[in-house]
């Protein structure tokens, strides 16, 4: 079977990555052009090819495709031309500060600073993560959500994936769903904790407060692990490791066992338990949430890769200021 080749760009392209080409099989006679698409470009979801089909991103010998249900004949020269699609709002480049923490032509690695919004969203149209990742790589414009591959909280800090090409972007989407990509977590919880575990409970959107999420019986599987650094009179830090990524995942499991994040108040956190201790803490102006390691094996080199990266200022003041509280 004919396999995708790239081609030079067209004139006007822009940011868009070249064009790739590939001919139709004879055996794929009579069959619809968003499956033989599907076979021949195995690096892209259906739902993209589908979207850059609607979009006038495919052509068929040098014609724009008529739909997605145009029926193939065998020997036709496919091409897709990755890129932005036109149905949708422009996210604009925004000149913003990053932490990158790793860059090559496949991937970037980001430290996202708390406070930061990773998506542009209803009521934040700019001054986004997704914003300066446009400004710092315009070829990310032909990329889905300019390559963001998971998100963090706004108030949760740390390592961010991101994928340069929609093909690299296509196989750490793979890789995330398959539970390939490792992502460990640092918390400080309110309360005691007597051991680590495992909590295995689905999430949903919460029936009534729509911003929330909670556990339900018919939510998405969820699944935390979790491990006990450090227990203090009142508080406890803990090494978080996500196997599924919800929603909110791990701020509402913590608060399921009784033990929200500290200064998460969407969950029931606070900086102080009340009536534990009289010892004045740093405020934190957050969730003491910070996604400190991440892992995944290069989708080019197939090397495993590792990142790390420290907690912020806020959350290093606030362990320190728990020091005289140290259990043994």
């Amino acid at each position: 079977m004919s396999t995708a080749s790239k081609i030079s760009p067209p004139p006007g392209t822009g940011h868009h990555q070249a064009p790739e080409c590939a001919t139709t099989p004879a055996e794929c006679s009579g069959l619809r052009l968003d499956k033989v698409l599907a076979t021949l470009f195995p690096d892209y979801s259906r739902t993209t090819l589908q979207r850059w089909v609607r979009s006038g991103q495919v052509t068929v010998d040098a014609h724009p495709a008529s739909g997605i249900r145009q029926t193939l004949s065998g020997g036709e020269q496919l091409c897709i031309a990755p890129g932005p699609d036109p149905a949708n709002p422009a996210v604009l480049p925004e000149a913003m500060a990053l932490d990158i923490i790793y860059q090559d032509d496949a991937l970037m690695v980001v430290n996202k600073p708390p406070g930061l919004v990773v998506h542009p969203g209803a009521g934040q149209p700019c001054h986004t993560l997704q914003n300066a990742l446009l400004h710092h790589d315009p070829g990310l414009v032909a990329v889905p959500r300019a390559g963001l591959v998971h998100r963090l909280d706004k108030g949760t800090s740390g390592l961010l994936l991101v994928a340069r090409t929609s093909r690299c972007h296509q196989a750490l989407i793979k890789a995330m769903q398959a539970r390939q990509v490792t992502r460990r977590y640092e918390a400080i919880v309110l309360g005691e904790m007597l051991s680590g575990g495992t909590i295995d409970r689905p999430l949903g959107r919460h029936p009534v407060q729509r911003t929330r999420m909670s556990i339900r019986h018919n939510g998405k599987p969820a699944i935390t692990r979790y491990r006990i650094l450090q227990r203090y009179h009142g508080y406890t830090r803990l090494a978080v490791e996500l196997v599924t990524g919800r929603t909110h995942q791990i701020r509402v499991h913590l608060a399921s066992l009784g033990h929200p994040v500290v200064g998460d108040r969407q969950y029931g956190g606070r900086n102080t338990p009340p009536g534990r201790h009289s010892l004045s803490l740093a405020v934190l102006a957050r969730q003491a949430l910070h996604a400190g390691h991440l892992a995944v094996q290069h989708p080019q080199s197939g090397q495993l890769m590792h990142w790390q990266a420290a907690p912020p200022d806020d959350i290093q003041a606030f362990t320190r200021s728990l020091a005289p509280l140290a259990l043994n």
